[in-house]
């Protein structure tokens, strides 16, 4: 009689691994399918929004297109033909269309161009 309550017992606890094993399966699958991508493109778009500059052309996630004019930690301020100046939040910004060059490149492009003698 003892001797067949260990072998229930035991039994149970080989059941109780089958009846976990699909739920880690499935975390899994979620995890790689749903979870993972989704931080690897808010990481990508945080580094986009941190990376944004004076001068660059963007696109909005309205589809407005304009030139960052100014900068601050929370908006951004677009030019969007020669007189309208729009601000938005940093946040609106879906995309760098064409980013500004910076003051290296513009020096080798005037280096370039025998603008600049060293």
């Amino acid at each position: 009689m003892f001797y067949l309550a260990e072998e229930q017992a035991a039994a149970g606890g080989a059941g109780l691994l089958v009846t976990f094993v699909p739920f880690i399966a499935i975390f899994a699958i979620m995890y790689f399918l749903m979870i993972r991508p989704q931080q690897k493109r808010q990481k990508a778009r945080n580094m986009l929004l941190a990376g944004i500059k004076k001068g660059d052309k963007i696109t909005t996630i309205g589809g407005l297109h304009g030139t960052i004019l100014e900068l601050t930690d929370d908006t951004v301020v677009l030019r969007v033909n020669d007189v309208t100046k729009l601000t938005f939040d940093r946040s609106a910004i879906n995309n760098v269309v064409q980013a500004a060059p910076s003051t290296l490149e513009k020096k080798e492009e005037k280096k370039a161009d025998g603008e600049i003698k060293d």
